[in-house]
């Protein structure tokens, strides 16, 4: 794929009023997300369900990509079709995650450094030749006392740095995920200051490694309390204190940023979508979403993993990124959650 390709692909992941919808749960991952619902975690309800959620009618109209997993692009729906074939038919830009999981960092207790670069390039031709597109990685930085400390975030950068221009030397746009994870007690301002120094590496890491900021997204998490404060950032500042951050480190040249929703319920990752886009105003990047819990939840409680279920499940599905679409251009509110549903 050309640079002009790859610039046309970045752009057209985060079109005005699109997001992705990431589906690309490790197998660990997707055995608790079943555990919780009573569903054996197999090859053939993987694939059930991820159909379910690939095949939705009208996706297209507000989702852009679809981050896929290892097994899932290899996998087909009940006549046969690949899943990579059936999102392209519809516009749909297939993507896959290419790390190998987040490990315990030698020498710093408590933090993490995702594995996987070995091999990576092989293995990227190989996602490329099944109909990939685009490709994710994340890597994840802790908030506790004492944490996170420079080495780590400058490990992590360094990794994401290299994927990414082994990315755009395979012909994939790189999704590039730093994760400033929300499960601590630290405040918003705590967290605002972790999200900054985060990202200022990880840039000073893709310039170093010659990535064309042009080709790829920026995946990041929005400025928020962690899950166990005591005080609660409101939406309002939670959204005037992300775009601020990303005002304050992220390069204009970047082609997008999209949000992960990081543990937050469906409504509330919504409700800070649209608080974001409301005041962005004439910043240099569309501001989107890519999202897996926070679209995929409602949708996985209906299914159950019963056939039965199915279309009531892709409504569900639908109205959520529909919901996201209109945060997208600052347009949600909250009664368009029941106006939607109807």
């Amino acid at each position: 794929m050309s640079g002009h390709e790859l610039e046309s692909t970045a752009n057209l992941l985060v079109a005005r009023g699109k997001g992705i919808l990431a589906i690309d749960e490790s197998l660990p991952s997707i055995k608790k997300r079943f555990d919780s619902i009573g569903v054996e975690s197999t090859a053939e309800t993987r694939r059930a369900y991820r159909d379910l959620l690939i095949t939705t009618k009208g996706a297209e109209q507000y989702v852009s990509g679809m981050i896929l997993f290892d097994e899932t692009i290899r996998q087909s729906t009940a006549d046969g079709t690949l899943f990579p074939q059936v999102m392209k038919k519809v516009g749909i830009i297939p993507g896959i995650k290419v790390d190998q999981g987040a490990k315990d960092l030698a020498g710093h207790p408590g933090e993490k450094i995702t594995e996987g670069l070995d091999g990576l390039r092989e293995r990227l031709k190989e996602y490329y030749e099944l109909g990939a597109r685009f490709a994710k990685w994340r890597a994840v930085i802790t908030i506790e006392e004492g944490l996170p400390t420079v080495g780590c975030m400058n490990a992590n950068a360094h990794a994401l740095a290299r994927y990414a221009a082994l990315c755009q030397e395979a012909g994939l746009v790189p999704v590039v995920e730093p994760e400033v994870l929300m499960e601590g007690s630290n405040t918003v301002d705590r967290c605002y200051d972790v999200t900054e120094a985060t990202l200022r590496s990880v840039f000073n890491a893709l310039y170093e490694q010659r990535v064309v900021l042009e080709r790829l997204v920026l995946k990041t998490n929005m400025v928020v309390s962690g899950k166990l404060c005591a005080t609660q950032a409101g939406i309002e500042e939670v959204a005037a204190k992300t775009v601020r951050c990303l005002r304050n480190s992220v390069p204009a040249a970047v082609a997008g940023i999209v949000f992960l929703s990081g543990g937050q319920s469906a409504q509330l990752a919504t409700a800070h979508l649209n608080a974001i886009n409301a005041i962005a105003g004439q910043d240099p990047w569309p501001l989107s979403f890519s999202f897996g819990r926070a679209l995929q939840e409602p949708s996985l409680k209906i299914w159950a993993g019963k056939e039965s279920n199915r279309e009531t499940a892709q409504k569900a599905l639908y109205h959520r990124e529909k919901c996201n679409s209109l945060a997208c251009l600052g347009k949600y509110v909250l009664d368009m959650e029941q106006d939607l549903a109807a």
